[in-house]
Formats: structure tokens, sequence, C-alpha cells
């Protein structure tokens, strides 16, 4: 069994390995596109890739943000001509976003950065067993819930 220090060296290079995602994942980009795109940006249009005609409350729900954050971001997308939005057609007060042909671009690109990451990781897992990629799969899992609990604990005080 490893002893505490070894453990302890887990965390930290868990938290660096994380830093390390955000940092990457934080680039602005132009995604094939024109134009930067930043990282609230490209996550909004991918959400509008996997829900075409979503509307800003359904956007809102998904993200987990205000109305009025995806509405500001809605709002930059479409100077951008990267969405657009259409009125519903089963709800006239309503209007449905969609991406433009820029939007879809930039959407499969960001889809391509994601394939480089999954690319690492298969890379860094080739010599593992199936046995060590399911124990780092729990081990993962239990740590994100545990850390969903603390959150939670941190918020509630």
């Amino acid at each position: 069994m490893a002893d505490r220090t070894e453990r302890q060296k887990v965390g930290y290079e868990i938290l660096n390995t994380v830093i390390k995602f955000m940092s990457i994942d934080k680039i602005t980009r132009n995604f094939g596109t024109d134009m930067p795109i930043y990282h609230s940006e490209i996550h909004m249009i991918s959400s509008i890739a996997k829900h075409p005609g979503i509307h800003i409350g359904g956007l809102a729900d998904h993200l987990g943000i205000t109305k009025g954050a995806v509405s500001e971001v809605v709002k930059k997308l479409e100077r951008k001509k990267l969405v657009i939005k259409e009125t519903d057609k089963h709800n006239l007060s309503k209007l449905s976003i969609f991406l433009t042909e820029k939007g879809k671009t930039a959407y499969k690109n960001h889809m391509k950065y994601h394939e480089i990451i999954d690319e690492i990781v298969e890379d860094e897992l080739k010599n593992a067993s199936n046995n060590d990629v399911r124990f780092l799969n729990t081990f993962l899992k239990g740590l994100r819930d545990r850390l969903d609990c603390f959150k939670q604990k941190i918020q509630e005080q």
C-alpha cells in the first residue's frame, strides 16, 4: 500500500492536471472561422448544435446559467454571425436558436479539439489493463461525487 506522502502526490497531480485542462480549454481560438471565439461562446455553440431550435430558457437550464447570461452570449454569437434566431413555429412568442454555417464550422472544429484530447488520454492509457482503467474510472467518479458533496457543504456555510 502506498504511504501517505505518495497518496498526497496523487491529489496534487489531479489538481495540476485539472488546471492544465482548464488552461487549455480557456484559450481563445477561431475554430476555423475568421474571428476569436471565447470559452463560454464555444460551449454555447456546442449546446445549440446538440439541440437545434432550442430556446433561451432551455439553453439556460442545459448550461446551468441564467437566462440573462444566455441572452448576452447569444447576442454576441449573433453579431459574429455564428447563430440565428427564428420564431418558433409552435409558439410564436418564443425564438428558436440555430447555428449558421459559420457556427457549424466552429462546432466541427471544437469537436476535433475534443478528439485530440481523447487521443491523448487513450495514448496515456495504452498500456493499462482493463482492471487499471476500471479502477481509474471508479476512483475519479468517486472523487468527483465526494467533491460535489464538499462543494455543497461549502455553499451552505
